[in-house]
């Protein structure tokens, strides 16, 4: 038996996954300690694996000995499935009397399309449940040591999608705001965005920034600058998605944490 298996087998309530169902399940950002017991269910009792780019794979090895891994992920620039195929393609699984479980990177209703997947298969009358995951946002800045939230720094968090930046968006209210931002895949227009978008919006290229690569994975990157040396640093030290970042004085809280848990774990040392 493995730690898994003595984990569920003390736990009551075990969701059984029924032929013909689809779970919308979110993985995390990466470490496979970070998915939920219900996650973990479905990868143990489903027929297909349909995943993305962005899960793990040490998550994707948790899957049980029956399941088929299928890959159905976009990465920009290069050729993937349309999110439509992706959708249709869960129908079909269901249809044929599979139990799917479609595994995204993060949350499935946080930037994953989740929603869109849902509705299709809510018009096609296929049953499905989702399944939160920790979302990549606040998993990379937990990993990353800065404080979504802090009293006395900031009220709000703002996430926020770079894709698609040459679209007709108004970031300045956004600035306005003076609470953190955290940028899910803005990589490729870091320097539009944060050098040009949210500067001219308000926000002072001293205001501290950071970009989170890989995060909670062996490969983690972490690279703390100002939001008006973000873009320039990220490209001289090769920073590449899967990354997010956070522009806002919770950034600076991150020396603190670090520095509080060198001590405490000094103290305790014999």
């Amino acid at each position: 038996m493995t730690a898994w298996d003595a984990l569920a087998a003390r736990r009551t309530g075990v969701p059984i996954f029924a032929p013909g169902h689809v779970w919308l399940a979110g993985a995390g950002p990466g470490d496979p300690g970070l998915l939920t017991l219900d996650a973990l269910a479905g990868l143990a009792q489903a027929d297909v694996v349909v995943h993305d780019a962005l899960v793990d794979e040490r998550v994707l090895a948790l899957a049980g000995p029956q399941a088929r891994l299928e890959f159905a992920g976009k990465r920009g620039g290069k050729p993937s499935a349309t999110q439509a195929d992706i959708s249709q393609r869960l129908v079909a699984l269901a249809r044929a009397g599979h139990r799917v479980l479609r595994l995204k990177g993060g949350d499935p209703f946080v930037f994953g399309r989740g929603g869109e997947e849902a509705m299709t298969l809510a018009s096609a009358g296929v049953p499905y449940r989702v399944i939160p995951g920790v979302t990549a946002g606040l998993g990379a800045l937990a990993a990353a040591a800065i404080p979504a939230t802090l009293r006395g720094v900031n009220r709000a968090v703002i996430f926020a999608a770079g894709h698609g930046a040459d679209e007709d968006f108004d970031w300045a209210p956004l600035a306005r705001t003076g609470q953190p931002i955290v940028f899910y895949m803005v990589m490729y227009n870091l320097e539009r965005i944060a050098a040009a978008a949210l500067m001219q919006g308000g926000l002072a290229p001293e205001t501290p920034a950071a970009v989170i690569a890989s995060a909670t994975t062996p490969k983690e990157r972490v690279l703390i600058a100002t939001l008006g040396e973000l873009a320039t640093a990220a490209r001289e030290q090769k920073f590449e998605p899967p990354a997010i970042v956070v522009v806002g004085d919770i950034v600076d809280r991150r020396m603190q944490l670090l520095g509080e848990a060198t001590a405490a774990t000094t103290k305790e040392m014999p």
